[in-house]
């Protein structure tokens, strides 16, 4: 019985035969092309010559997949990112050493021979015949080119890769046929280029350019003597001569392909000796691959710009096709982040916020006018670890966010103030603001159908001392609930949606808000991108732009670069600029002189909206100057931390709201931004006042409410503190979300008090 190798297979004699089959094919092929139907070897093989010229001669040749590289908007590296580690170079940058080792240890007469080695492959008949195995195999480099691009082309599909990685005999004959197309069209210097950019060489590293930066942190054209033959000698099997794991064995494979370089004359026996005397020296850089390992805190941001080209049909028009060009890499992208302003976003997150509180930080800036996002970042960092998170919270779910965003109490006000100037309202609109109230109904809707308050649903201020009446300013400055539900009955809810799809803010989920009175006050999850992207339609005077992430693109194909088209930010006027104006003017008293005065800057015209929600589970400070819009929110990402006598950042808070710990993070992000920069100016405009009267008041628009400093904003009620006849007190907010708030469950029936949070 013929014997067979352990673990079963093949037997020697049918080995012998396969290897025979495929061996006396290749001869058929040479006397096909050299010496057509001569002699017995030609009369026999005829038939298979035929059969063989029937085979199509199309191999295609991708463009390998490369790294691809990340920069900042000056030209500084954030991440690389790749399927496979490659750079691809030319053959001149490539060590004449590294070359020499190659041929010399995979196919010494690669010079010498057509596609196929017949030579090689009656040596390796023999050589096999005499072990009793497959010790020796007879493909040329040209032909080891072909496989790759097999495997190359199959991707990161594990079916496709072992197919392409099949030793049938029909493989072989598909291998030879395009090797034979390869040589004709290529020639030597281009196969041996090709090669040795395609060729796997271990730990992440595919093509020699790679593998030098891997071992030795060096350039392939710099690749010393011993070097060189230490990766030559691993391509037969990256893993069993890994130098990193197994030194010895790495050792031993390296003098082999020495020794082979000294007997076929590329180097002398002399040499060769002195490199096998060499050590490892092994310098190894460790893989640096995906957004995880961005610098300047910006992975989140580089995640965002992988997931906008995978989303962008200006990159392809279907996600299959845009995967395809992603994997295939070589891009160099110039993404819109400013080092400048990410600094000073990381670097107040730091001082404020630490990794390891309950509660997390999320800041986005953005450029008026264009749309780009300048600094993104947040306080627990990309990753998989405890205090680590995938989830991006300065964006929504379609970019990585949270499932629903996080509702933005009070920072909501300014668009419905914004939808009532729009509507005619004055800026000194006046209502009575009572302490408590019925949400007033019915309020009018784009449907026709009217909303109506079916369950007596009640709202109130901060505390009893907030009562009006009040005009606009005032009602903005202290964030007074009932004043601005009282606007959304007045106008109706039709234009404040039409005013918040015009400023393109949706909830995080991507749904757009819903036509309920609640929405004044804040109950719907946004992103903080959101935000700050339509708070910059203020400062640009009502030019609402499309955030944008990349400012250019250009790749890397078959040794050439071109440049990719890219999404451009698209404008729209979402108000006049009188409206825009007047809010400028509005959200600048409440830096000056109201909820915000901590979040206010001192050098350069800003404004801004302070926001708290429900049992301080969210607090918001959104603000902006003529030439900056920056949105920061502080809370829980699933909704279940109060922030009440809580520690962040080690700052002890007995309670937060939105002027108090997102405000200064605020003020520090900014200021860092623009140190330096143009300031810019509002167009404000002047806002005059009768004196409000107040049933047996004095007219003084102070009345009842104390010193402005005092108080605090809160969300959906307001969050912060009222000085009352010199006593400060710090009410709890008494507005509730329902139950099923977490999950995003609509248990707010028509009070529309539902809302996202994160799972």
């Amino acid at each position: 019985m013929p014997n067979k190798r352990s673990g079963g297979g093949l037997s020697v004699t049918q080995q012998a035969a396969k290897f025979l089959g495929v061996s006396v094919l290749a001869g058929a092929v040479m006397a096909g092309i050299a010496l057509p139907a001569a002699g017995a070897l030609g009369l026999a093989a005829k038939g298979s010559v035929e059969g063989f010229d029937e085979i199509p001669a199309n191999l295609k040749r991708p463009p390998l997949s490369q790294r691809t590289t990340i920069l900042d908007a000056k030209g500084g590296q954030l991440a690389t990112v790749y399927s496979r580690d490659r750079t691809v170079v030319e053959l001149k940058n490539i060590s004449p050493y590294m070359q020499k080792a190659i041929v010399a240890i995979e196919d010494s007469r690669f010079y010498e021979h057509g596609a196929i080695d017949l030579k090689g492959v009656l040596r390796a008949l023999n050589r096999n015949a005499q072990s009793g195995g497959v010790a020796e195999g007879a493909s040329t480099l040209t032909q080891q080119y072909v496989k790759n691009v097999f495997v190359e082309e199959a991707g990161d599909d594990p079916t496709k890769v072992a197919q392409a990685q099949q030793q049938t005999i029909g493989r072989k004959i598909q291998e030879l046929k395009f090797a034979i197309q390869v040589e004709e069209e290529l020639g030597k210097k281009k196969i041996l280029e090709n090669y040795l950019n395609i060729t796997f060489f271990g730990q992440q590293a595919y093509g020699v350019e790679a593998g030098a930066r891997r071992y030795f942190s060096k350039s392939a054209k710099d690749l010393t003597l011993p070097q060189a033959a230490l990766l030559a000698g691993l391509v037969q099997s990256p893993t069993r001569y890994d130098p990193v794991n197994d030194p010895a064995e790495a050792i031993k494979r390296r003098n082999t392909v020495l020794q082979r370089m000294a007997e076929v004359g590329d180097v002398s026996q002399q040499e060769a000796d002195a490199a096998k005397e060499a050590p490892l020296a092994l310098k190894v850089s460790q893989p640096k691959n995906g957004c995880i390992a961005a610098v300047k805190g910006a992975s989140f941001f580089c995640k965002y710009v992988e997931r906008e080209f995978l989303a962008s049909p200006v990159f392809g028009k279907t996600r299959e096709d845009r995967t395809k060009i992603w994997n295939q890499g070589g891009l160099t992208i110039r993404t819109t982040l400013d080092p400048q302003s990410q600094a000073s976003v990381q670097a107040s997150i730091k001082e404020h916020v630490y990794k390891s509180d309950s509660v997390a930080t999320a800041v986005t800036l953005v450029e008026p006018g264009t749309g780009k996002i300048l600094g993104m970042g947040q306080s627990k960092p990309y990753g998989y670890g405890k205090n680590e998170t995938e989830i991006n919270y300065s964006v929504g779910n379609d970019r990585g966010g949270s499932n629903f965003g996080f509702p933005t109490g009070s920072t909501f006000k300014p668009f419905v103030a914004a939808a009532a100037l729009e509507e005619g309202r004055p800026a000194i609109q006046e209502y009575s603001s009572p302490y408590e109230m019925e949400y007033p109904s019915p309020v009018t809707t784009c449907s026709g159908n009217p909303w109506t308050n079916q369950e007596k649903a009640k709202v109130e201020n901060e505390s009893e001392s907030e009562k009006g009446p009040y005009r606009l300013r005032k009602a903005m400055e202290l964030s007074v609930n009932t004043y601005f539900v009282q606007m959304i009955s007045d106008i109706g809810l039709c234009p404040v949606v039409k005013m918040t799809d015009a400023l393109h803010v949706t909830q995080g989920d991507g749904e757009k808000l819903p036509e309920v009175p609640a929405i004044a006050l804040g109950s719907r999850g946004i992103s903080p991108l959101t935000m700050a992207s339509a708070y910059a339609a203020f400062a640009s005077r009502g030019m609402y732009c499309t955030p944008v992430a990349i400012e250019s693109i250009t790749q890397k194909a078959s040794g050439r670069q071109k440049s990719l088209e890219v999404p451009k930010s698209t404008c729209s006027r979402a108000m006049s600029e009188t409206t825009a104006d007047t809010i400028n003017t509005l959200l600048q008293g409440v830096v000056d002189s109201g909820t915000g005065q901590a979040a206010g800057l001192t050098d350069r015209d800003n404004a801004g909206k302070t926001g708290t929600t429900d049992e301080r589970k969210n607090a918001w400070f959104v603000g902006y100057t003529p030439t900056l819009s920056g949105a920061v929110w502080v809370g829980s990402a699933m909704q279940n931390v109060k922030m009440t006598n809580i520690t962040i950042g080690g700052e002890w808070n007995e309670l937060v709201f939105g002027g108090q710990v997102p405000g200064p993070i605020w003020k520090d992000a900014m200021t860092g931004a623009l140190e330096g920069k143009d300031s810019g100016q509002f167009n404000l405009v002047p806002i005059i006042e009768p004196p409000v009267q107040r049933p047996g008041g004095n007219g003084d628009d102070d009345g009842d409410n104390g010193d402005d400093q005092g108080n605090n904003n809160g969300g959906l009620t307001n969050g912060g503190g009222t000085t009352d006849g010199g006593n400060t007190t710090f009410p709890t907010p008494t507005f509730s979300i329902p139950e099923g708030f977490i999950q995003g469950n609509d248990n707010g029936g028509n009070n529309g008090n539902s809302n996202g949070g994160f799972p």
